[in-house]
């Protein structure tokens, strides 16, 4: 009976599903920091610009010396806790991830300088980071979301030998493109007196007006940035710390398409010149026209489409199995094909 009874418990366990391996988890956070302190994978990165030397806040999230993704907010002047929901997805698929307030962001330094708003320098921004980290061709992801996509987008135009693949998100490659497609599609799918009282206040410049937030709530945000009600607290915590100074300078305080300094930003001409992988990220009821987010992947050289079906600007919320499925299905298969 006894020796039955030890057959019978030995049984048992075979039948049970072997643990994880330990292995596993300490190779994807491992103590790899060589400070004497640790601080839970946060980096301080010291940048130098015409103005000056700044600090960048930065922190990385698990360890994969293959696949390290630099993650760009948007806005501009967003932070980057909106992209909390990855911590959900990317690291059970062993997945590095590095989260980034760019200067005026978040826990980064702010010179409240509007001379220092520009898409150039933010690029030199970039690479000074990407420097810092020790990030390269090899390993070096970099995903931009709304106008994270543009600095991405414009980032790997000068530097992309030193990227592995870049994932446009949530972003089109013409603010003149952006700016009709607000005007002739979305502002025309709203109620036409709701659009009405809406000019009226734009004609104004009265953007402080309470009745404009009230206006573009319901009838705009619930239906083209997130359409999830109430809105994920990431989302509302990252959208609440908003630099205004920034988003006002670069995005224009308009909805309806952009009229800051990027309003004439156009990179549609040089997407032939990207020949890393690249993956363009949109949702069919984006603020950005979901034709052109696919159309995006025909113009590089090794390109990808992945529009949401469900998504709006944040797919990553409203579309999330599609979304956080396609990117990891990229960024696995751009790392297989780069293996010798």
């Amino acid at each position: 009976m006894k020796l039955l009874s030890c057959l019978l418990l030995l049984a048992l366990a075979a039948c049970q599903p072997a643990p994880p391996a330990a292995t596993t988890a300490a190779a994807y956070f491992p103590a790899a920091e060589t400070g004497a302190v640790k601080t839970g994978g946060v980096q301080v990165i010291p940048i130098t610009t015409p103005k000056g030397k700044f600090n960048v806040w930065t922190k990385r999230f698990g360890n994969n010396p293959r696949i390290k993704v630099l993650l760009l907010n948007g806005g501009p002047g967003a932070t980057h806790e909106y992209f909390e929901c990855l911590e959900s997805f990317l690291p059970q698929e062993g997945i590095e991830f590095i989260y980034y307030d760019q200067l005026g962001c978040g826990h980064s330094d702010n010179p409240r300088d509007t001379s220092m708003w520009s898409l150039p320098r933010y690029v030199e921004e970039v690479e000074q980071v990407r420097q810092a980290l020790g990030l390269n061709k090899d390993n070096f992801y970099l995903l931009g979301h709304s106008w994270g996509g543009i600095l991405a987008a414009e980032y790997a135009l000068k530097y992309q030998q030193n990227m592995k693949g870049l994932i446009i998100s949530n972003m089109m490659m013409s603010c003149p493109a952006y700016g009709k497609y607000a005007q002739d599609v979305l502002a025309k799918q709203m109620k036409p007196e709701v659009l009405a009282e809406i000019r009226q206040i734009e004609a104004k410049k009265d953007f402080a007006n309470p009745r404009y937030m009230g206006l573009l709530e319901p009838n705009f945000y619930a239906q083209h940035l997130c359409r999830l009600v109430p809105n994920p607290e990431p989302v509302t915590r990252a959208m609440s710390q908003i630099n205004q100074s920034l988003y006002v300078t670069m995005q224009g305080p308009s909805e309806f398409g952009i009229s800051g300094k990027l309003t004439t930003w156009d990179r549609t001409k040089d997407l032939p010149k990207l020949t890393i992988p690249v993956l363009s990220i949109g949702g069919q009821h984006d603020t950005m026209d979901p034709e052109h987010m696919r159309w995006i992947a025909t113009q590089v050289k090794q390109g990808t489409a992945l529009i949401c079906p469900q998504g709006s600007h944040m797919s990553m919320y409203d579309d999330q199995q599609v979304y956080m499925s396609g990117l990891i299905a990229f960024l696995k298969k751009s790392d297989t094909a780069a293996r010798p």
